[in-house]
């Protein structure tokens, strides 16, 4: 997949499958936003692919920084092609009952209202460019319940209609969104599942998860016309066949 002279912006770009999907889609050609809140990390990453990323301290939840930040990036590279909403947080692992009302608010302010003010930033600039791609981070939590994770799977619900919402309105204008559920995958996060001790996830061994580069190469997939038949749908990584057309084994 070459993806020389398009940029592409990732959310959540300073560890785990952002960071990962930065640096391939770097090797593939591609300029690389790099947001997170996390301002020493993504400007280390920044740093290391070198002239054609650049690293924007940006918080999801604030929508005059997803759009500070997409101005940014179109200033720097002459457009948008791809935005790759990532970032996201599986914290409070409570019961309902015991759930602390800001933390929960917080985690949907994070996973939900930021991946809609991420769409809505990009949107004109990737229609400016005649059309783009918006993938998204979902997950299985978006369609079964899991003990403790109430925050998480109805961010996740959300984010899974926000996406077929996207797809009914401006598909007609050349946008491709499509959501991917990596199933669990070997980072920071998982670790925070396992330390919770709750529900079967945290009891899965750390050789069962797949690594962070997965989903990476499963995103840079996502944006090839073999992809087009998931438009307004969600890709599971945990599928063979998808896993085949990818090339992971």
């Amino acid at each position: 997949m070459d993806m020389t002279s398009k940029t592409v912006m990732i959310t959540g770009a300073s560890r785990g499958i952002g960071a990962q999907a930065a640096r391939i889609f770097a090797e593939a050609g591609a300029n690389v936003v790099l947001l997170a809140r996390s301002q020493d990390a993504i400007a280390d990453l920044a740093g290391e692919i070198g002239s054609k990323a650049i690293a924007i301290p940006c918080n999801v939840a604030r929508y005059s920084e997803v759009s500070s930040a997409v101005e940014t990036a179109v200033q720097a590279f002459g457009g948008l092609d791809v935005l790759i909403n990532n970032a996201g947080v599986v914290d409070p692992i409570s019961h309902l009952a015991d759930a602390e009302p800001d933390a929960w608010s917080q985690l949907i302010d994070i996973n939900v209202k930021g991946v809609f003010y991420g769409m809505r930033a990009a949107l004109p600039a990737l229609k400016a460019g005649g059309g783009g791609s918006v993938l998204t981070i979902s997950s299985g939590a978006a369609h079964n319940a899991i003990e403790a994770w109430s925050a998480y799977c109805a961010s996740k619900a959300a984010v899974n209609m926000m996406n077929r919402s996207l797809h009914l309105e401006e598909g007609g204008n050349g946008i491709r969104a499509i959501g991917l559920s990596p199933g669990t995958v070997a980072t920071e996060m998982q670790r925070k599942i396992k330390d919770s001790g709750i529900n079967p996830v945290s009891q899965l061994e750390w050789d069962e998860h797949a690594p962070a580069d997965w989903p990476a190469k499963c995103l840079l997939w996502m944006c090839s016309a073999e992809a087009d038949r998931y438009c307004g749908e969600e890709i599971s990584l945990r599928a063979e066949d998808i896993r085949r057309a990818v090339g992971l084994k």
